[in-house]
């Protein structure tokens, strides 16, 4: 069945990853940024360029659409007022949107940072983890969620919170080993937010893959139909000894007194990189 998906932040790391593998399944694609998307786009694929916020730029991008990838914001910790406008008023903006064209199938990018705080082992148990952000990025994501369970019960819609882990093609720290999601994996959970499984509501699921060592539990993807099938243990012998600190909790090292609160630690890495510093992003 060919859908027509828009996906905002279609030039981010995520974007880009997912881009390629939806044209392999023949759906059309709107691609929604502030910046143009790289590599230019192809027949299947038109860009609408503007910000999240921008309600007359959502109202296009969404027009006939089936589903809503809505992977646009602030990925890292910054200011309050600048996470909190893109991440929390650009998800409400992106809802609005979807409300007003009757788009009824929305997966947004949470993180596992709106529950950083709880001890991994709370996340083997089952049973779902309650907000425990570890920075102002976090706390917008606990926002977006929010805003996910609101308009799925006040207008009949299929909202997927998705917890990202660690998506990259490939794993490369031990803490990676655990909260990998393949981009593979990201595409089963896109497909699987499209179909009618647990449909209208809201659900916050872990978006991991099957990795061995993995500390979320991944019954709570099963009930949109989301099965992961990669595992990150087949990289292992690859990522070597590192250092393990910060695995006790969800959050990582963005869980303690060094990664502190509306600080851009990745800007001062940036900073004294110098000319080199357009090769670092968010991590």
């Amino acid at each position: 069945m060919t859908l027509t998906v828009t996906m905002t932040g279609a030039a981010g790391q995520l974007g880009t990853l997912l881009r390629p593998r939806l044209r392999a399944l023949g759906w059309r694609i709107r691609l929604v940024d502030l910046r143009h998307p790289d590599p230019y786009p192809e027949d299947n694929e038109t860009v609408v360029a503007g910000s999240v916020t921008d309600p007359a730029v959502m109202a296009r991008a969404v027009e006939g659409a089936d589903l809503i990838v809505h992977l646009g914001g602030i990925h890292r910790e910054m200011d309050w007022d600048t996470v909190m406008t893109t991440n929390v008023t650009g998800t409400r903006v992106v809802l609005d949107a979807a409300r007003d064209a009757n788009v009824t199938r929305i997966l947004l990018a949470s993180s596992s940072h709106a529950v950083g705080y709880w001890p991994t082992a709370a996340a083997q148990t089952g049973r779902p983890l309650s907000p425990r952000p570890d920075t102002y990025y976090g706390l917008s994501k606990v926002a977006v969620e929010g805003l996910g369970s609101l308009y799925a019960d006040r207008f009949g819609m299929k909202v997927v919170s998705a917890r990202i882990g660690t998506c990259k093609p490939v794993p490369d720290t031990v803490r990676c080993l655990s909260t990998w999601l393949s981009p593979d994996d990201l595409v089963r959970l896109v497909v699987a937010t499209a179909s009618d499984v647990g449909a209208p509501g809201h659900h916050t699921v872990w978006a991991i893959s099957r990795n061995t060592r993995r500390w979320a539990d991944l019954d709570s993807g099963r009930t949109i139909g989301y099965e992961p099938v990669d595992d990150a243990e087949l990289w292992a012998e690859h990522v070597g000894p590192q250092d393990d600190r910060h695995l006790e909790r969800v959050g990582g090292p963005w869980a303690t007194p060094e990664h502190e609160l509306g600080r851009d630690v990745f800007q001062s890495i940036r900073s004294n990189l110098g000319p080199y510093s357009a090769s670092v992003g968010p991590m």
